[in-house]
């Protein structure tokens, strides 16, 4: 389905086109002032210039052309030049039908879709999730959703913290408490020779210590060094306890982003990148980018555009071993082999802003990157009231775990209210109150621009008014009551046949507006677009539902196009929560 606007650019453009001017000029775009039109042409300031004539002239000659077009109401030039446009009804429900029968929801569909690659997630192996993964996840499961709905191929890489220091780290925590397994052996037999079982809870424990013991025994990070830069040259004791690791440490993880709807199609990390590093060094020293300084392998990347000094980016430390930017730059050189992407969105930290400038010069130096568009999209703090990153009571960061505990605690506690939720099992309740927590936890989240911090308020994101994910579940839970008291069947196919009120045809005229605004959000790499949106449908239908008493309605055609008008409202509804990872509730 194209898009409302560009379907009325269309009639714009004749419209000057057959008056003389220059067709392009006929760019229609929606309006903010929906008491004075709907849509609006703002051509004629631009055909002014170019014609010499005022804007009130050429907008008035526009509109005498577009009055005679049958899709229409009202087509008025305001002074100093706009033109004003306003649709039939019987145009916006031709294009409500046409919006329910089509399959991609009213969302324009790109010429040429692009194959892109999103690298959210990110996380350390070896550890827990902390809430500091909660956007990352979140924010780059969104984008994903967004990207393949609006038409392009998609792929999500978690890409794991798997080949880094952390790992010797736990490779020498490990050892100071099971000194006698055979993986520690320098002869160690992957024929013969096992390795301890490991659990989430042994790892949980051993990292922290190893990573506190590292910051104040010289000697015990050097071993936490050395055992890093043996894994990374393939010691066989300590890949095959890197193996088990993983193994504990992908199962734990799945289960976490599980619970926030968030899924990858790749779970590949550094260590995959590694086979790649040597092609990444032949390159940098076949373009001659690499110098040595103070026993490191650099490449200088500052450009004379620069206002403020760009440091060198590291590729080799003085003892040879790699570095997240040995391996960001690795990964592009696979992911170009292995994907040919035309875009890769990079969903981290803002703070990680200055590394991955540098990775991008540096691959383009060196013409890695020659045919690909990697983007830095940062994202900003989740705060606690004190506008500091938000802690535990204890002063601590909190397990992503622990933060949906609590979530969906008190996600229950607020429910008990329901007499439905009352009448329910355990279970039930139970699984109610996750997916409102979780909607409550996303959407919170998500309605801010990525790229800000925002504080995280739980009372406030659990609130069944205002902006807020509770809000919208509870609206759809609201459409669900009312489609069920009138007896809609799934098989049946209301249609709207009439508009009633000022009310529906301003919630209609947004629901066709939808898909032109998932584009924006997409333009923009902003999902909270779709949480303002979304928003915007439910406190539309809250009007309509508060003036109209849909099921005891006694004219059947009114009451047939008021079903039909929920009915889509739900559906489109129900594509932004999909976008956002957010589960509808049948009730609540």
């Amino acid at each position: 389905m194209q898009a409302i606007t560009k379907i009325l650019s269309g009639y714009a453009a004749k419209a000057f086109e057959s008056c003389g001017y220059d067709s392009t000029l006929g760019t229609v775009t929606s309006s903010d002032r929906l008491d004075l039109c709907q849509f609006q042409c703002n051509g004629a300031f631009a055909g002014a210039k170019q014609y010499r004539k005022a804007p009130m002239m050429i907008a008035e000659e526009v509109c005498r052309a577009l009055a005679m077009e049958e899709i229409f109401e009202k087509a008025e030039a305001a002074a100093p030049g706009f033109i004003n446009l306003t649709l039939k009804d019987s145009a916006l429900m031709a294009l409500a039908k046409e919006l329910d029968a089509d399959s991609e929801s009213g969302i324009p569909q790109p010429e040429n879709p692009e194959t892109l690659l999103i690298d959210y997630g990110g996380p350390n192996v070896a550890k827990p999730l902390h809430i500091g993964h909660l956007r990352s996840a979140i924010i780059g499961e969104a984008l994903k959703r967004l990207a393949r709905i609006c038409g392009h191929k998609v792929t999500g890489d978690i890409h794991l913290g798997d080949w880094g220091l952390q790992i010797g780290l736990v490779i020498c925590g490990l050892k100071e408490q099971m000194p006698d397994e055979r993986c520690f052996s320098e002869d160690f037999d992957p024929e013969k020779d096992s390795v301890p079982v490991l659990n989430c809870d042994l790892l949980s424990q051993v990292y922290p210590e190893a990573s506190k013991k590292s910051k104040e025994d010289d000697v015990f990070r050097e071993q936490a060094q050395a055992a890093t830069f043996d894994l990374q040259n393939r010691r066989p004791g300590y890949i095959a306890l890197w193996k088990e690791i993983m193994r504990v440490s992908i199962a734990d993880l799945k289960k976490s982003y599980q619970r926030l709807n968030v899924d990858f199609d790749l779970w590949y990390g550094e260590s995959d990148a590694d086979a790649y590093v040597d092609e990444l060094m032949r390159i940098l020293t076949q373009k001659e980018l690499l110098r040595e300084s103070e026993g490191a392998l650099v490449v200088d990347v500052e450009k004379e555009s620069d206002k403020a000094p760009m440091p060198p980016i590291i590729i080799k430390k003085s003892d040879h071993s790699n570095l997240y930017a040995t391996t960001d730059l690795a990964t592009l050189i696979q992911r170009k082999k292995d994907f040919s992407p035309d875009r890769i969105w990079y969903v981290v930290d803002t703070r990680q802003g200055l590394h991955f400038e540098q990775v991008f010069r540096c691959a383009e130096k060196a013409g890695i990157t020659d045919g690909i568009r990697p983007e830095f999209l940062g994202f900003g703090t989740m705060n606690g009231a004190d506008g500091k990153p938000y802690k535990t009571r204890e002063g601590g960061v909190m397990r992503l775990s622990d933060l949906l505990d609590l979530a969906e605690n008190a996600a229950l506690e607020k429910l008990e209210s329901s007499a439905y939720i009352k009448s329910l099992s355990g279970e039930e309740k139970k699984q109610i109150a996750q997916k409102v927590s979780v909607a409550a936890v996303k959407f919170g989240d998500l309605q801010n621009h990525r790229a800000k911090d925002y504080i995280f308020d739980l009372d406030k994101f659990l609130a069944f008014e205002g902006k807020t994910g509770t809000y919208i579940l509870y609206t759809i839970t609201r459409i669900n009551s009312i489609l069920k008291k009138a007896g809609v069947s799934p098989e049946e196919n209301p249609e709207i046949k009439g508009i009633y009120s000022a009310t529906e045809r301003e919630l209609l005229l947004n629901l066709l507006l939808t898909g032109e605004r998932f584009v924006k959000a997409l333009e923009e790499r902003a999902p909270n677009y779709i949480c303002d949106n979304a928003f915007t449908l439910a406190s539309l239908f809250s009007g309509f539902y508060h003036d109209n008493r849909v099921v005891d309605e006694a004219d059947p055609e009114k009451k047939e196009s008021w079903l039909a008008l929920l009915l889509l409202t739900k559906k489109m509804l129900l594509v932004h929560l999909d976008v956002l990872g957010i589960e509808a509730v049948e009730n609540m």
